[in-house]
C-alpha cells in the first residue's frame, strides 16, 4: 500500500471507534457519531463485560490492519487503555498507519479500589503514543480524578483538553452527538491531511536523488 500522501491520493482518514467497558449504547455519542457520519466505524473488541487487556489488543491490531488508508482511533473509557497498549507493544512507524487519536475519559486502572473487569489492563502504559493525539478528561468523572487524566496524558505525550464537569462523558452525561467531541475529532482530520500535504511537496526530491544514485554507479562502474 503506498503511504497517505503520495501524489494523487484522495483517500479519506478512517475513523475507528473504540468503546469501553460493556460497548456503547444506542444514546451514546460513538453510536451517534457511526450513524450520522460517513467515516466512523466500530471495531469489535469483543468480551465486551468481561474485557481481556491482551484479546483487546489483538483485536484492535486486526482492526488497524484490515482498515483501508490513514486510521483515527477514537476511544472511550477502557477503549482508550486498549490503544494506549496497542501504541507501546506495537512498532508503527510516528503517525502511521494510525495518523491520530481523541482519547476520551481515561479510567484510571492504576488504584487500588479499581474493580477487577477492567484492573487488569493496568499498569497504565506510560510510553508516549507514535501518533498525535488529545486527551479528554471531565472534571467529575467518577473513574478517575482530573489530576491524574492529566498526568496520563502527558505521559503519553497528548494534547489535554478539559470538558468541565460532564461525568464520565458517555450517554449518561447527556451529550448527544458531543458537537465539542467532533470538533476535536476534525482538528486531528486536519492534522493528517496537513501531513499527507508536507509528504506530497517533499516526494518530488526523491525519484531525483534515486536518478542522482543510478547515475553515480554507472560512473563508478563504467
Amino acid at each position: 500500500m503506498e503511504r497517505f500522501g503520495h501524489s494523487g491520493d484522495a483517500r479519506q482518514p478512517v475513523v475507528l471507534t473504540i468503546p469501553g467497558l460493556n460497548n456503547s449504547g444506542p444514546g451514546h455519542w460513538q453510536t451517534l457519531w457511526e450513524k450520522t457520519r460517513g467515516d466512523c466505524e466500530r471495531v469489535d473488541l469483543g468480551s465486551w463485560a468481561s474485557p481481556s487487556r491482551n484479546s483487546w489488543v489483538t483485536r484492535l491490531d486486526a482492526a488497524i490492519r484490515a482498515a483501508e488508508g490513514p486510521i483515527i482511533l477514537a476511544a472511550h473509557s477502557l477503549g482508550c487503555l486498549a490503544v494506549a497498549w496497542w501504541g507501546a507493544l506495537q512498532s508503527q512507524a510516528y503517525g502511521w498507519p494510525v495518523t491520530g487519536a481523541l482519547l476520551v475519559a481515561p479510567p484510571d486502572c492504576d488504584r487500588m479500589e479499581t474493580p477487577e473487569t477492567i484492573g487488569g489492563f493496568g499498569p497504565t502504559p506510560r510510553a508516549q503514543l507514535p501518533f498525535p493525539s488529545i486527551v479528554v478528561a471531565s472534571r467529575n468523572d467518577p473513574y478517575i480524578f482530573f489530576e491524574r487524566a492529566h498526568s496520563i496524558g502527558k505521559n503519553w505525550g497528548s494534547s489535554f483538553v478539559d470538558a468541565g464537569f460532564c461525568g464520565h462523558i458517555n450517554a449518561d452525561s447527556g451529550l448527544g452527538e458531543w458537537r465539542f467531541g467532533q470538533a476535536l475529532l476534525e482538528k486531528l482530520i486536519d492534522n493528517a491531511h496537513e501531513q499527507a500535504s508536507a509528504m506530497r511537496q517533499l516526494r518530488p526530491a526523491i525519484p531525483l536523488a534515486h536518478q542522482e544514485r543510478r547515475l553515480a554507479a554507472l560512473r563508478v562502474n563504467g
